[in-house]
């Protein structure tokens, strides 16, 4: 991975203070979109380590996965699965396969769905999200690989900001490093 790349993915997150009463700075990593070649080699940053294991599909969750997910589609030449959360207001219809996340970095539990057609017997998965924290979203996406009989290859990420025991049992990887992000002194947290 290109150091430059990297370091250019970390100089366009910002931190947004939401005001009275927070606790935390919120990230914006919407400069990432805006810079285009940033958005062009994103896709191929992603996929770079996961070639040899040929993935035959990406799956992301919902909304910045629905970006970054068909980016690295693109770039390995295969299909795009979009993982739904019902609290998004976009639930397809049609029969949908479920997981519910361990706790998250805000001590919530996510419920994602797949649409049954999407993951077929003997896909092989590449999992692409935006940023990972605990990896609970990873390992929900994994449970519903299982149950469609689908087997995850790893995690593409741009940060990458769980534990490093984490990362190796769910095999992330990632583009940018979370600790170099700390910019600004103090919590941060996520979208």
């Amino acid at each position: 991975m290109p150091s430059e790349l990297s370091g250019r993915l970390a100089a366009l997150v910002r931190w947004i203070d939401p005001g009275p009463g927070a606790t935390h700075l919120v990230s914006d990593v919407s400069g990432w979109w805006r810079d285009p070649d940033v958005l062009a080699r994103l896709g191929p940053a992603l996929v770079a380590p996961f070639r040899a294991a040929r993935p035959t599909v990406v799956i992301s969750p919902a909304v910045t996965g629905y970006l970054l997910g068909p980016l690295a589609a693109t770039a390995l030449g295969v299909g795009f699965v979009p993982a739904h959360k019902p609290g998004d207001g976009r639930l397809p219809a049609g029969p949908l396969t479920w997981a519910q996340s361990p706790p998250d970095f805000r001590g919530r539990r996510v419920d994602l769905a797949v649409r049954d057609h999407g993951l077929e017997r003997g896909d092989r998965v590449l999992v692409v999200d935006d940023w990972v924290a605990t990896g609970a979203q990873v390992r929900a996406l994994y449970e519903i690989c299982a149950a469609r009989g689908a087997e995850p290859v790893g995690t593409a990420t741009v940060v990458l900001d769980c534990p490093p025991a984490v990362a190796a049992e769910l095999r992330v990887r990632g583009l940018v490093d979370g600790a170099d992000l700390s910019l600004r002194p103090g919590p941060r947290r996520r979208p």
